[in-house]
């Protein structure tokens, strides 16, 4: 009889990142979660989780937050050796991080004290976490960037990557502005700025690419079709590869220099050649600092 394996999903990062946003999600999609768990008691998850426990058999999928305030945190690796040793637990490690500037925003907004802060200084409290979670940032299995995500954005792109949809393959478009920085989490960044901006002519200045004037100036032009053929023969080539390492899903970065003309005309674009084969969303990171969001995903 083959034993069931289950899922750990362990999530850490900065704090201000978004990490009780992820486990309220990740509670809601079915994870059975855990909050700021000390690592000392972590590695007692192996017997929480292990068939012979009929409290929680009925369980696959559990969640916990493990975060730099815990006093013990140093022995934290050891104990992910030893559970990943574990052979009824798959474990994968979720970072969410964001910009300092962000962080400090956040902090200041919501009148909270950085937890590792001295003196009342928000930024030498994220510095010194930054030092404490170096290590471990090398070594999990997503990072998340939240810092131009809403609460919404977060939750919708933490259902995509860990819903346990099955046969399902997600892909994940995103449209974004290199002046605002490049994404961090994203499997495949394409550069279009090699594009004519839509920015230099006056009656577009003020649009975007879901703008049907826009779209069509960046869309119908030769260059663009021979790079959107390009593009979605790789995807088509690299998409089925994924499922010999179990990954199912993708984020894919389009990029140009404002993120509200070239890169959101061609995210829309390559999400209607995607649409049909795939379970696709697309979303455009930096339009919010202009007017609009996409109607998809």
């Amino acid at each position: 009889m083959t034993k069931l394996v289950k899922n750990l999903l362990l999530v850490t990062g900065m704090s201000g990142a978004g990490k009780s946003v992820a486990l309220n999600c990740l509670e809601d999609i079915g994870y059975y979660c855990i909050d700021n768990m000390p690592v000392v008691l972590l590695n007692h998850i192996t017997s929480l989780t292990s068939e012979n426990n009929l409290n929680y058999n009925n369980i696959e999928n559990f969640a916990v937050v493990v975060d730099s305030r815990s006093q013990d945190f140093s022995s934290l690796f050891h104990v992910i050796d030893e559970i990943r040793e574990t052979v009824h637990l798959k474990l994968q490690i979720l970072f969410l991080d964001a910009n300092d500037d962000v962080l400090v925003k956040r902090f200041k907004e919501t009148r909270r004290m950085h937890p590792l802060s001295k003196q009342g200084s928000i930024i030498e409290g994220i510095i010194l976490e930054r030092q404490i979670l170096e290590s471990l940032r090398e070594q999990v299995d997503y990072i998340i960037d939240t810092s131009y995500l809403s609460s919404n954005k977060l939750k919708k792109e933490i259902t995509s990557r860990f819903s346990f949809k099955k046969n399902q393959f997600d892909i994940n478009i995103m449209s974004f502005g290199f002046k605002h920085g490049a994404p961090i989490d994203c499997d495949y960044v394409f550069d279009v700025r090699f594009l004519p901006n839509p920015f230099y002519i006056d009656e577009m200045r003020n649009q975007t690419g879901l703008d049907e004037e826009v779209y069509d100036y960046v869309i119908k032009r030769e260059d663009t079709t021979i790079f959107l053929e390009k593009l979605v023969s790789l995807l088509n080539f690299v998409i089925p590869k994924f499922g010999d390492i179990a990954k199912n899903q993708v984020l894919i970065g389009i990029g140009c220099s404002g993120g509200q003309h070239r890169s959101v005309a061609i995210s829309e674009a390559l999400y209607a050649s995607l649409a049909e084969q795939y379970n696709c969303y697309v979303w455009h990171r930096d339009i919010d600092k202009i007017r609009k969001e996409s109607k998809h995903g």
